[in-house]
């Protein structure tokens, strides 16, 4: 089991930055591939990133290309999204995610995942 727990999360105003943090408990999360994936009221999971498990390499979804970044410590079992440049329609729940598959953008590919942390944009 791997358990994750995400962090960073809150309100902030349109143009402003945040920075998650998913820490990884349980398994080696180095066997991993993670990621991340947003939740809107009302709206289907989206993927966001992904990261292979040595950090090589990075998947963005084209909607946040340019503006977000991922990264990873191992050895702090932690996983990272720098946020910037935030719009309103970046609101939504943010959620980490483990997995075998890369680049997984379908949900259904991961194995693992966290309780999500809320990030709200005003305009």
């Amino acid at each position: 089991q791997v358990q994750l727990v995400e962090s960073g999360g809150g309100l902030v105003q349109a143009g402003g930055s945040l920075r998650l943090s998913c820490a990884a408990s349980g398994r080696t999360v180095t066997n991993y591939h993670m990621g991340w994936f947003r939740q809107a009221p009302g709206m289907e999971r989206e993927f966001v990133a992904a990261i292979t498990w040595s950090g090589s390499s990075i998947y963005y979804a084209d909607s946040v290309k340019g503006r977000f970044t991922t990264s990873r410590d191992n050895a702090k079992n932690t996983v990272y999204l720098q946020m910037n440049s935030l719009k309103p329609e970046d609101t939504a729940v943010y959620y980490c995610a483990a997995g075998r598959f890369y680049p997984a953008i379908n949900s259904r590919s991961y194995d693992y995942w966290g309780q999500g942390t809320q990030v709200t944009v005003s305009s």
